[in-house]
Order: C-alpha cells, then structure tokens, then sequence
C-alpha cells in the first residue's frame, strides 16, 4: 500500500476524475465516502462531464464538483489527483491538475506518467476473483491509505421527492440493442406490477428514447438526472434493463429486479439493496416475462 494519505496534509485538496458513464459514476460514490470517513479534513471535488454532475450535486462527502477543464483544475490547486476513469482526457487532466500526486491504476494506457500506480484491484483486496466495479474504485482509495473495510451502498442524495410510494419504476431503454429486452414484454410485467402489486407502473427514458410502445403508460423522458433522482427516490419497486438508473434506484435502497444479457451481473449487479438479478447470456429473449414476474414477486416492496 502506498499510504500516500498519510503525507498529505490538514486540508488538502483531492480531485477525483470520473468523466462517465452514469453507472460508473454512481458506483465511485462508495469509494469517496471511504476516502471522507477516514480523512474527513480534506477537500474533495469530483471531475464530471457536466450531465452529470447532478450525480453528485448534494452529497456531503463532496465540497466541490469541477467540469473537466484543466485550467479549471489547475485553479483548485490540488494536491492529489486521483484517476478513476482511465481514459486519454482523464490521463490528460489528471496531468494538468499539476497535482503533487497524481494517481491512477497501473494498467491504465499510459501508466508511467501516474507518480502513484495503483495494482489490480484483486491484489489489493487479496482475493483473485471478479471484481465488482464498486469494489474496484474503492481498492484505489485502500491502496492510497484508507483501511480496508466493506464497500458501502452507493450514495445518491435529493432534496426533493417525486411524491410518496405506490408506484414503480420501469426503464425499458438500454444503450445496446443486446442489452433490451423485448419492449412488449415489459407491457406485461407493467400489467403485473399494476394488477398483482398495485403499483401505478411509470416508465423512463432519456433523450432520444422512443416513448410510443409504452405510451398505454405514464412515460417520463427526460434528460434532467435531478428530476430521474427524485422519482427514484421514492419509488417502491425498480424494473429494467442493466443500466445507469438501476445503479441510480440501488443507490436510493429501492429493491430491484434487473435484466442482463452480455454483461457480467458479477461486475454490474445491484450493490448493497436487495435485488433479484436475471441473466441471460446467450440473449435477452432468453429470459421469460414468467420469470420476470417471479423475481418481483420475491422483492419486498416499500410500502
């Protein structure tokens, strides 16, 4: 372990990138509530594309959120910088930021210009295994100095609620055509949320999502991750697809029962809320609205 927390000083600054993508934005939010508990005098502010930093706009562990920008990150001075994104403009600002440290995992591209490399994640955490993507962000922070201890549930914060419980969240929409499952399929679990759970069925999308097979439904597209935060806030039940907002409903505590197809539920699944995972690999057609139905069935739902 490097220990590099132990030399820096009271009230240092820490920059920690995280350009994108949603759910991996939502999964490092454990990993910088390790870092605060254990150092709760330094000065943390994340590096975000701006759509989304409502991610991690009201969450006490963070003094300050930065658009990617290296003047800008220069500006705050500070006095670690630590990389968990990996990409070439995340390497790039991690440079600019001038920072004294500048930390980064050592199988990033690129590595040598980290004056602090982080191993693999399994080394860290002393087991050879596949690591949740969680778990990975935050064996950066043990490996900088924070003792090593369970990763906590994702922290999403809002101030305000969509309204009270009694209904649930659907989102349909992927960002792969082998991550969806069939859109009429949902129109039957809507069906079951409403007739067997009495939950008012409400669907969500993003910009450039195609409310129209859902239409018999309340839809919600919006590109407002505040107004997504709100809802799921208080939602009783989530439903959907492996994607960011089933990151965001776990991070809430909102049960959850998520469908996986290509991806690795070992590295994607619901973290810390109690969920029901269905996976397929061989395609989503492969799972059955029988087996949908079931696995909400199993969930306890908030009352």
């Amino acid at each position: 372990m490097s220990r590099i927390l132990e030399r820096l000083p009271t009230g240092a600054r820490v920059a920690i990138i995280r350009l994108r993508s949603l759910g991996d934005c939502v999964l490092s939010t454990p990993a910088i509530h390790l870092l605060k508990q254990h150092r709760p005098d330094l000065k943390l502010a994340v590096v975000s594309e701006p759509v989304f930093i409502p991610l991690f706009e009201e969450n006490p562990d963070i003094d300050d959120i930065i658009v990617p920008s290296g003047p800008l990150l220069r500006k705050w001075k500070p006095a670690l910088a630590i990389n968990l994104h990996g990409g070439t403009r995340s390497l790039v600002l991690t440079t600019a930021s001038l920072a004294r440290y500048r930390a980064g995992f050592e199988h990033y591209r690129y590595s040598l210009a980290y004056n602090v490399r982080i191993p693999r994640a399994q080394q860290i955490l002393g087991h050879e295994r596949v690591v949740h993507t969680a778990e990975h962000a935050a064996s950066a922070m043990f490996h900088l100095g924070v003792p090593t201890a369970d990763v906590p549930r994702a922290r999403l914060f809002t101030f305000k609620r969509w309204r009270e419980q009694g209904y649930a969240v659907i989102h349909p929409y992927a960002s792969a055509a082998d991550k969806a499952w069939p859109a009429r399929r949902f129109l039957d679990v809507a069906e079951f949320l409403r007739r067997a759970l009495s939950l008012e069925p409400i669907f969500i999308g993003g910009p450039g999502d195609d409310p129209t097979p859902f239409q018999p439904w309340h839809v919600e597209i919006s590109s407002d991750l505040k107004k997504t935060k709100s809802l799921l806030a208080s939602a009783s039940i989530f439903f959907g697809n492996d994607s960011g907002p089933a990151h965001m409903a776990a991070a809430f505590g909102v049960p959850v029962a998520v469908l996986y197809g290509p991806s690795n539920p070992e590295i994607w699944a619901p973290w810390r809320t109690e969920s029901q995972v269905l996976h397929s690999p061989a395609g989503m057609e492969g799972i059955t609205t029988t087996q949908a139905v079931e696995a909400l069935a199993r969930l306890k739902v908030i009352a």
